[in-house]
């Protein structure tokens, strides 16, 4: 962790940046940036799961230098074509008005990303992160993924890594977003699910029907769509549950796998206090960890 910190950073080239969703209509501009470390002390010594630093040129209105900005790696641990020279990330445009007096407020760390072409240099720092990891023997557990929006990131090097090690064990990854043009990796993901038969490809529409025209849900109802399936998954002493993406998701996936897995496999995960334990529906993010305590088997990323 920390090979370069924001008062040492490094210097990547830019050798991808393309559109990542899965439809031209899409309400938000989501790039996929894959970024040259290969002449760096990061090329080879960054994990999946991890996140890195880049530090935006120019200076606040205020005069000072930009502070550094984290984004998820969203390549394997070998980087984006298996030699660890290649680190990639997914960004969203920030785009969005002052609450104040409605002026258009441009995140600078997103749009500056987006606007980069191949050859641009870039100010990384990192990694940075320790806990939202795969575990170190991959084949001795199954995996439930629950992401939205960007959260997608760091499970699109996941499931890549998994794959390509030969990895056995049942994946099950559940994508939300609210409209079908806002899925990002979907066709690659799609592929990947018809190609190798332990891994489940889980879409989560919320503001419109499925493809199957059953109704919107939200990530965390595929609980409730698909229970058998993660049941298969999570009630073996095997299973793993990771969440990234918006603040808020994760309470309700807690919700969700209380009401889908016995009380025994619901406690591999979260250790609930006894005096809310049997209200699910109550709870709330607030409550985690005091009383909604996740386990070292539940891994929670969230914004």
């Amino acid at each position: 962790m920390h090979i370069h910190r924001p008062n040492d950073p490094t210097v990547g080239t830019v050798v991808e940046n393309r559109s990542c969703t899965a439809g031209r209509k899409a309400a938000s501009f989501v790039h996929h940036l894959v970024i040259d470390v290969s002449n760096t002390n990061l090329a080879g010594r960054f994990r999946v799961g991890q996140a890195f630093g880049v530090i935006p040129p120019g200076t606040t209105e205020h005069g000072k230098p930009h502070k550094v900005r984290l984004y998820s790696i969203a390549c394997p641990t070998g980087g984006e074509d298996g030699t660890g020279n290649l680190l990639a990330t997914t960004v969203k445009r920030t785009i969005d008005e002052h609450t104040e007096d409605g002026r258009l407020f441009l995140g600078v760390a997103s749009n500056y990303l987006c606007d980069l072409k191949p050859g641009d240099k870039v100010h990384l720092t990192g990694p940075a992160g320790k806990r939202f990891l795969l575990p170190a023997a991959p084949e001795e557990h199954d995996y439930a993924f629950f992401a939205t929006g960007t959260g997608i990131a760091p499970f699109r090097g996941m499931v890549l890594e998994l794959l390509a090690a030969g990895v056995k064990s049942s994946i099950v990854l559940a994508m939300g977003s609210p409209y079908a043009t806002d899925l990002l990796y979907d066709e690659e993901f799609t592929r990947l699910a018809a190609e190798h038969d332990n891994f489940t490809y889980l879409t989560a529409l919320s503001r419109q029907p499925q493809a199957d025209n059953t109704p919107a849900v939200y990530v965390q109802g595929r609980l409730e769509t698909h229970r058998d399936l993660f049941r298969s998954v999570l009630e073996s002493p095997r299973g793993l549950v990771y969440c990234c993406g918006l603040a808020g998701m994760e309470v309700g996936v807690i919700q969700q796998l209380a009401k889908a897995l016995s009380p025994e496999a619901f406690g591999r995960f979260v250790k609930a206090a006894p005096e809310i334990a049997a209200e699910p529906e109550a709870w709330t993010r607030r409550m985690i960890p005091r009383a909604l305590s996740p386990t070292r088997r539940m891994f929670l990323e969230v914004y």
